[in-house]
């Protein structure tokens, strides 16, 4: 309401109570026009002086000159260097909380296809209290690396439970080997002994190599050449990639341990800590 408004609502009032008006309907009568515009800008006079002793005292904002700014902050930086190290170490807390949030919901939304998809290859104690998920592919140079840490878990720890997602990501012949692969893991065979055969071949590993290392189990070569067409063969690699793109996974190698994604070949040692940490406090990070 304008304060015109208001001032002719104020001047109604004091005509109404004057005449003994119950609704404000008709002009008083007796009064000219030059009388009654009198009484109008009298109490809109009046209205502004209520309004200026009520109202807070004006501050005044100064503008503030960059060229005298900008040099303030610096020397306030420079005297301190620390705060920007301070900054950045609050940042790297930030983002890798807000990652472990992100990862802790994918995780979730996957769960049964992660760690309880049957057709899944599992090592080592299949009632194992901690679960290691690892991401592959036969060709990758550093998932080879990482063999010797997978075996060493697999040989000190009674109570690890270890899945292994066939993710052939690199060329054509991941993905043949990963097809035979996937039927080697549901045959009666020592399938570690299939999968170290083929992360210690020389050369590129492709259909023929994982043939011939199958083969060396006592399998048939001609059998499972008809069989890693089918499309059994081909859900169970497509399952690995509809993990990997829900979870943002695009490299190998990649493990899971309870709700954190772990990229690339981190060492036995870590890895080692991991599992320790999640039978501590139910987490791959223990507070204090």
């Amino acid at each position: 309401m304008s304060r015109v408004t208001l001032a002719l609502v104020g001047l109604a009032g004091i005509l109404a109570g004057g005449l003994g008006y119950a609704t404000v309907d008709r002009p008083a009568p007796g009064l000219d026009n030059a009388s009654v515009q009198a009484m109008i800008d009298q109490a809109i006079s009046d209205y502004d002086a209520k309004l200026a002793a009520a109202a807070p005292p004006a501050t005044t904002v100064a503008e503030i000159d960059p060229e005298q700014l900008n040099p303030l902050i610096e020397s306030y930086l420079m005297g301190d260097p620390k705060i920007l190290q301070r900054m950045s170490i609050a940042l790297d807390s930030t983002l890798q909380a807000e990652e472990r949030s992100a990862a802790s919901t994918a995780i979730a939304s996957m769960r049964d296809k992660i760690f309880n998809d049957p057709r899944q290859v599992v090592l080592g104690n299949p009632e194992g209290d901690v679960t290691l998920v690892e991401f592959f592919d036969y060709n990758c140079g550093y998932c080879r690396t990482a063999l010797p840490d997978m075996a060493s878990l697999l040989a000190e720890d009674p109570n690890l439970r270890v899945v292994l997602k066939e993710f052939p990501i690199l060329s054509n012949e991941s993905i043949d080997a990963a097809r035979v692969a996937v039927l080697v893991g549901e045959a009666d065979v020592d399938y570690w002994s299939f999968h170290e055969a083929l992360f210690t071949s020389r050369g590129q590993v492709d259909k023929a190599a994982a043939l011939k290392a199958a083969a060396d189990l006592g399998l048939s070569p001609v059998s499972l050449e008809l069989e890693m067409g089918t499309e059994a063969v081909a859900q169970s690699i497509q399952s690995s990639y509809e993990i990997a793109r829900a979870l943002n996974i695009t490299g190998t190698p990649t493990y899971i341990i309870g709700n954190e994604i772990i990229p690339g070949a981190i060492g036995v040692d870590e890895l080692r800590a991991r599992i320790a940490n999640m039978r501590a406090c139910g987490e791959t990070e223990c507070e204090g």
